[in-house]
């Protein structure tokens, strides 16, 4: 699966995929992630890819030719998906990443300042995503969020695929407590049941403890679930 970032700032990216996963992933070739620099698809002598916004508002706005001629050269085809890195976009989460995961390519346009043209979003876009309901700076650390959640879904770029499955959101519950040595750390122990050698009576526990989590830390997804 290839990533194309079109950005300001190719700068911001420094080597944020040179370790862990990500990086055994583009070593095995299992994704690839290509940062374009904004600024080499504007057509004039001093590459300005950003003007005043009409009306008199403050700041600027990203310009759309150069956007739109990125996006023409670097999308394969008109299926590969092109998503505008906005806080107005439709919320990110595990559902929406394992979707993602399923293109062959997708095109992130990281916004800046006030925004983009709006026929960006009218014209040239397949949707908006938002991380959160926060401001950033610019949609640059959104798209390394995007790439890092999307790759996992991607097969063998994480080494147990059952382990993206018990991840937590998953299944509309958070993750059940995890445990390792010592069995007792300053007389805090570690749950019997996890030394009982009883599967059925394991995944039970972590079923429960699941469900206890959820509702103390995010009962909107318990919520959400029974709609």
């Amino acid at each position: 699966m290839r990533f194309d970032i079109i950005t300001i700032f190719p700068e911001m990216f420094g080597n944020v995929f040179s370790v862990g996963v990500l990086k055994k992933a583009l070593d095995r070739n299992l994704i690839e992630v290509k940062v374009h620099n904004l600024r080499d698809f504007a057509s004039d002598k001093h590459k300005q890819v950003d003007d005043r916004p009409f009306g008199g508002k403050p700041g600027m706005v990203l310009k759309p030719e150069p956007i739109f001629s990125a996006v023409e050269n670097i999308r394969e085809n008109e299926a590969t998906p092109v998503y505008l890195l906005s806080p107005q976009g439709r919320t990110f989460n595990s559902s929406f990443a394992e979707e993602l995961a399923s293109h062959r390519q997708i095109v992130f346009i990281c916004g800046r300042y006030e925004g983009v043209d709006e026929r960006v979003v009218e014209y040239l876009v397949t949707d908006e995503i938002s991380i959160g309901d926060y401001v950033l700076t610019g949609g640059e650390p959104a798209a390394v969020v995007l790439i890092d959640a999307v790759s996992r879904f991607i097969p063998e770029v994480v080494g147990k695929t059952e382990s993206v499955r018990s991840d937590s959101f998953i299944e509309s519950v958070l993750a059940f407590p995890q445990y390792t040595r010592p069995r007792d750390f300053r007389g805090k122990k570690v749950p019997d049941v996890l030394f009982s050698g009883d599967h059925k009576k394991i995944e039970d526990w972590r079923k429960k403890k699941s469900l206890e989590k959820t509702r103390l830390k995010r009962p909107d997804l318990l919520d959400q679930k029974t709609k």
